[in-house]
């Protein structure tokens, strides 16, 4: 490297995520302009205007959370005890309550107050060294609604050090307004409400809930029609609940990402193998719904399937706010290694979101994002329960402390 670095960090070892943890000793990492500009050995560091000592501290890419619905106002931990009372999210939801009850909070709330209930969840996931955060739409159910949503998730970015992708829910639930009529409602969505919020610049992507208690695979797939007219890339909420086909719907439009996954078949997974799209694995929805069915993590395995991990942070579901949780649950419940587990909280967090090319790993030219660990190795950082080992975040090669206030 020839140019003067502006921050360099010795005294560091690096999980790359490179060929799985891609672990270099005694290491040194230069940032020049918001990006890595070089990695190497500590003896062959290069000249820097200012340099950090990590103490033998673990730096790996900043986390990825990758599937969130962390903007919304209300709580429904109501609901959470009418479940532990012996009623199913189906009844739930077929009574009123579920993401309905989310709706209608949401509705009634302005961006600011969206943005006051949010700031503290996504503080807590920041200081366990998420850096990039998925933030979906899809509790409005309306345009002025899930523009509000967006805005919101947009301004996070700017309150908080944190890179936030927007993804466009409205096909989430069915409104109230057009019940029994949800053809009508799709073609609202794909007519007027997406393409408008396109036009403000509101999404970087969009999805669907393709499910029983959703929508189905014939209206799910004119959402992704009207996504591609306009350019955007889409994902889904599939095989949760039943086996839909969803994950070879969204394979088949070249998908980021199919997510949830448990009734997933080996047709959806031959077919998200072939089209690169990845499996979100979202272990909080699981175990908080008292879910008995895997997703088949072996399979997906086999057939090569990148498989990443993320919170599903939402009120109903998967109030989870740790990253690191998340990562802890994928390899207990369902036999991840912690290696699959950072991979999927990394690169294949990245991959899921189309930014595998900015994130993810650390590599000469990505950005400058990363997290510092006072671990003893990566493993630990899906092994302990509850704990939360980071010392700092790097964001755009500024350094920043581990706890964030919202």
């Amino acid at each position: 490297m020839s140019e003067v670095a502006d921050l360099l960090f010795t005294n560091v070892r690096l999980a790359t995520m490179v060929g799985g943890y891609g672990e270099i000793e005694d290491a040194a990492l230069a940032v020049r302009d918001g990006r890595i500009a070089w990695i190497g050995p500590r003896a062959a560091k290069p000249q820097a205007s200012s340099e950090y000592d990590c103490g033998g501290a673990w730096m790996t890419p900043g986390l990825v959370d990758c599937h969130t619905h962390i903007v919304h106002a209300g709580n429904r931990s109501n609901e959470w005890e009418a479940r532990l009372n012996g009623a199913t999210y189906e009844d739930i939801a077929r009574q009123g309550g579920g993401i309905m009850s989310t709706v209608r909070a949401t509705r009634e709330a302005d961006v600011d107050t969206l943005l006051a209930q949010s700031l503290p969840r996504v503080a807590r996931l920041l200081s366990e060294g998420v850096t990039t955060l998925e933030i979906k739409s899809g509790y409005g159910l309306e345009a002025g609604a899930e523009e509000r949503m967006l805005r919101a998730a947009r301004q996070v970015a700017g309150r908080l050090p944190v890179r936030v992708a927007t993804t466009f829910l409205g096909a989430h639930a069915l409104p109230p307004e057009f019940a029994g009529r949800p053809d009508d409602y799709v073609d609202a969505l794909c007519s007027e409400m997406l393409p408008q919020l396109a036009r403000h610049g509101l999404v970087d992507a969009v999805d669907a809930f393709c499910e029983r208690i959703g929508f189905t695979h014939a209206q799910a797939e004119r959402v992704f029609e009207a996504a591609r007219r306009l350019g955007l890339p889409v994902k889904l909420h599939a095989e949760q609940l039943s086996s839909q086909g969803g994950a070879a719907l969204v394979a088949r439009y070249g998908g980021l990402s199919a997510d949830h996954l448990e009734y997933l078949d080996q047709a959806g997974i031959d077919a998200m193998a072939a089209a690169g799209t990845v499996a979100v694995l979202l272990p909080g929805a699981y175990y908080f719904l008292r879910e008995s069915t895997p997703p088949p993590v072996a399979a997906l395995r086999e057939a090569g399937v990148p498989m990443a991990v993320a919170t599903d942070c939402n009120p109903g579901t998967s109030p989870m706010t740790s990253l690191l949780l998340a990562m802890n649950m994928a390899c207990t419940l369902w036999r991840l290694t912690p290696q699959e587990a950072l991979l999927g909280a990394t690169i294949h967090g990245a991959r899921a979101l189309g930014l595998h090319g900015q994130i993810g790993t650390l590599e000469v030219g990505k950005v400058a994002d990363m997290a510092l660990w006072d671990i003893a190795r990566p493993a630990d950082l899906a092994y302990a329960m509850g704990s939360n080992p980071c010392r700092a975040v790097v964001n755009g090669g500024i350094l920043r402390g581990a706890h964030i206030a919202a």
